[in-house]
């Protein structure tokens, strides 16, 4: 770990009481979310009475996390300012659409079918036990994963600003959003988030000004990034070089990078943000509609603010690194990746690590902070429903399911700790990105159809999920570079890590033909099938 300039300048005390005075913020706002939730629904909707700035705010603070900030902002330090076609999708795909035309219909539907969670309102809409309970096992295997690399990107983050034990931070993450999760439900979440929220959107903001100010103002800023171009070929690896253009601009079309960046990154994290379990289940949490418009305005805001202005440091950091007169690279002239020893995940901590004086640091400790833990809140409130709701909720003879998911949340957060003390070094983009990808390919067309199509039936979404799942997962193990090499699965079978090397296949992300596969099927199979029952669909899409 490179040493800290300024680390030592840090008030161990002061930094001490500001977090002690921060989580007995959050303890309260839990305590608040517990004194308020008196069964099942209110544990896992909140009671379908929230605020729709809270409902905003909680959306957009378990939507950007510190995998956005740490992991993304990292991988702008590497591809550049290309990356910002991503915010654009995220408003675009994540917010605007998702509220108006997801978010109106699954709080609309969701209510007729007394649907608790995203499993159940799947399953409910199809008059399928059990898929609901499919659904929910996907979900609950998989979210671990996603989990981890939150955890991860806040425990990097601290290691290096703060200097904390790595292996600490992880153990006392999980414990602190343990607690208000278990006990305030989707109340105690969505308070937090609120807070959560508001706090990522002034750090982030404050970050961005002073990295202008540190780099000589905006023009001269963006000047320097483009003028540092060259470095790319004479200073980076060879793989930098297949497509990789410099720092404000896209990658050349069709190569490695361009693939990268637009399959893996924008496409997958942009769309497979509409079938996210964590971010649908809040559509029903409000009253109204209104509710829904309303929040349109405050979540694009909080996606430009947060995620936007953690890119644009991002790739800026690299000026920043290479122009640097401080000698703290033993007066070495360095490009971001470079300073971070190959790990994009250090990149952004490093920055404002180096960068920023001491006083600083205790908001941005406090901005990455809030944003793992209102993440990992969401994530880990929807892991406990899954299995304490929709998995084993029959067991609770008196139909209230909240304190099995209280168990359910104690598991996931168990294996979320086994992952994030296993993962290697610079998975966090990575990790986001396959969970997005994967979510999307699997349900996003059964949840589509369950708002839209009346012709949509039970076999053609059960076959849509199996295809979206099956080829995305043929895709990491057999196809897919990155993650078939890692694995090994193919290079054991077959000899070569992966079955086609013909450019550019193994650079395309699964989530690309995994999508429109998952389509075709539930469309063909739909229409080979018996229609749906006609009384039902009066009930749900009335």
């Amino acid at each position: 770990m490179i040493t800290a300039s300024i680390g030592g300048a840090i008030n161990s005390f002061a930094m001490g009481a500001l977090l002690l005075l921060y989580v007995a913020v959050i303890s309260y706002l839990g305590f608040r979310g517990f004194r308020k939730t008196r069964n099942s629904s209110d544990y896992l909707l909140a009671g379908r009475s929230v605020n729709p700035f809270v409902m905003a705010m909680s959306y957009g603070a378990a939507f950007i996390s510190t995998s956005a900030l740490v992991g993304f902002g990292g991988i702008a330090g590497e591809f550049g300012m290309g990356l910002m076609w991503l915010v654009f999708m995220n408003i675009a795909f994540g917010i605007i659409i998702a509220f108006i035309w997801f978010g109106r219909r699954t709080r609309r539907i969701g209510l007729a079918l007394d649907a608790k969670t995203f499993p159940e309102f799947i399953g409910k809409r199809f008059q399928s036990e059990k898929m609901k309970v499919f659904i929910a096992a996907v979900i609950f295997c998989f979210l671990p994963l996603y989990s981890s690399v939150v955890l991860i990107s806040g425990a990097r983050f601290l290691q290096e600003v703060m200097g904390l034990p790595y292996n600490a931070v992880l153990l006392i993450f999980a414990a602190v959003v343990a607690v208000y999760v278990i006990f305030g439900g989707l109340k105690g979440v969505m308070y937090v988030d609120a807070l959560i929220g508001s706090i990522m959107v002034g750090g982030m903001l404050t970050l961005l000004i002073l990295c202008y100010v540190k780099l000589g103002g905006v023009v001269e800023a963006h000047r320097s990034l483009t003028d540092m171009a060259p470095l790319v070929q004479s200073r980076l690896p060879l793989e930098y070089s297949l497509g990789h253009r410099g720092w404000t601009v896209m990658p050349e079309f069709n190569s490695v990078w361009w693939w990268t960046l637009v399959s893996s990154l924008m496409l997958g994290v942009g769309i497979g943000a509409l079938a996210q379990p964590q971010l649908a289940v809040r559509f029903m949490t409000v009253k109204s509609d209104r509710e829904l418009n309303r929040a349109v305005m405050v979540g694009s805001f909080f996606i430009l603010c947060t995620a936007g202005a953690a890119y644009m440091i991002g790739a800026l950091s690299n000026v920043f690194f290479f122009h640097t007169d401080k000698g703290i690279f033993e007066n070495q002239s360095l490009l971001a990746i470079e300073a971070a020893k190959g790990n994009p995940d250090l990149i952004i901590p490093i920055f404002i690590r180096e960068a920023l004086p001491p006083v600083v640091l205790y908001i941005f400790a406090l901005t990455m902070l809030s944003a793992a833990m209102s993440t990992l809140s969401s994530l880990f409130h929807v892991s406990g429903s899954s299995i304490g709701h929709d998995i084993c909720g029959k067991l609770n003879r008196n139909g209230d399911s909240a304190a099995l998911t209280r168990s359910g949340v104690c598991i996931g957060i168990i294996l979320s700790l086994i992952f994030a003390f296993i993962l290697p070094p610079g998975i966090v983009a990575r990790g986001t990105a396959i969970f997005f990808g994967v979510c999307a390919a699997a349900f996003l067309p059964a949840y589509t159809a369950a708002l839209y199509w009346k012709r949509a039936t039970r076999a053609g979404v059960w076959a849509a999920i199996a295809v979206g799942a099956g080829v995305s997962a043929f895709g990491l193990l057999f196809l897919h570079r990155k993650e078939s090499a890692m694995l090994g699965v193919c290079e054991k079978l077959f000899g070569k890590t992966e079955l086609i090397s013909i450019h550019p296949w193994p650079y395309v992300d699964p989530f690309v033909y995994a999508l429109p596969l998952s389509i075709i099927t539930l469309i063909v199979v739909s229409l080979l099938t018996t229609p749906p029952d006609e009384e039902h669909l009066k009930k749900c899409m009335q």
